[in-house]
């Protein structure tokens, strides 16, 4: 359960019966300010990490796997004061996703069928932490983030994306234009732009969901699975420029 050292004396909110911490708003009311905070860092850490990462880990996957390191060092630096434990919870479920994504990106990214699994490395233990009550909102974060990432997966698997993952993985950066091109002319036909349209309405119809929950870890979650809209847009964006 939290704590009510997780939150400062002027952070507006309630703690219900079961101990949870509420927003001041729930549902579809304006929030508060650290609620909005927790949701625009959630989806910074899904969406621009994730550009930085990419070209670290194929020329120095070892660096970016020791930077995980980095990533749990400070989160549980924050996580010792009060004022800072919420950005310190973050960071540590944060952490999960980047050593997951280090690790697959660094030495596994030409064989798709076992991207999820890579991903869902931190899975048994963030579920041990939610069962404890524990870090919550890193851990609904880094579930959010995966669940994300499993509707991009099962959109690949669908449209029939999965030869053209490993091509590209398989081939120099210059050389990759024709694939992606390729690809693109996939996901432009009928079925690709239906399972389009159902991939965007899940992660939104989920990630507006979690937000009228009314409590913050679940802003936490929203923020991850919203921001995959935006990320998977900008590749998709990439790729139709390539």
């Amino acid at each position: 359960m939290f704590n009510n050292t997780w939150f400062s004396d002027s952070t507006p909110g309630y703690s219900d019966e079961s101990g949870e911490f509420l927003l001041s708003h729930p549902a579809w009311g304006i929030g508060n300010r650290q609620s909005w905070l927790v949701f625009a860092a959630s989806s910074f850490l899904v969406s621009v990490p994730v550009f930085a990462q990419a070209p670290l880990v194929r020329e120095l996957p070892l660096l970016s796997l020791a930077l995980t390191s980095v990533w749990v060092g400070l989160g549980r630096k924050l996580l010792k004061r009060p004022a800072t434990q919420i950005w310190g919870d973050l960071l540590l479920g944060f952490s999960w996703s980047w050593l997951a994504g280090s690790i697959y990106w660094g030495w596994l990214r030409t064989e798709p069928l076992i991207h999820l699994p890579v991903e869902a490395i931190g899975l048994p233990f963030v579920l041990w932490g939610l069962w404890r009550g524990r870090g919550k909102v890193g851990n609904l974060f880094y579930l959010g983030s995966l669940f994300g990432t499993a509707l991009t997966d099962v959109y690949f698997y669908l449209t029939h994306l999965i030869p053209y993952w490993r091509q590209v993985m398989q081939v120099d950066p210059a050389l990759a234009t024709p694939i992606f091109q390729s690809a693109i002319a996939q996901v432009q036909t009928p079925w690709g732009i239906a399972l389009a349209v159902v991939l965007v309405a899940t992660l939104g119809g989920v990630g507006c969901w979690s937000l009228g929950k009314g409590q913050l870890p679940w802003w936490a979650f929203s923020g991850a699975v919203l921001s995959t809209i935006l990320v998977d847009s900008l590749f998709w964006l990439a790729a139709s420029m390539a």
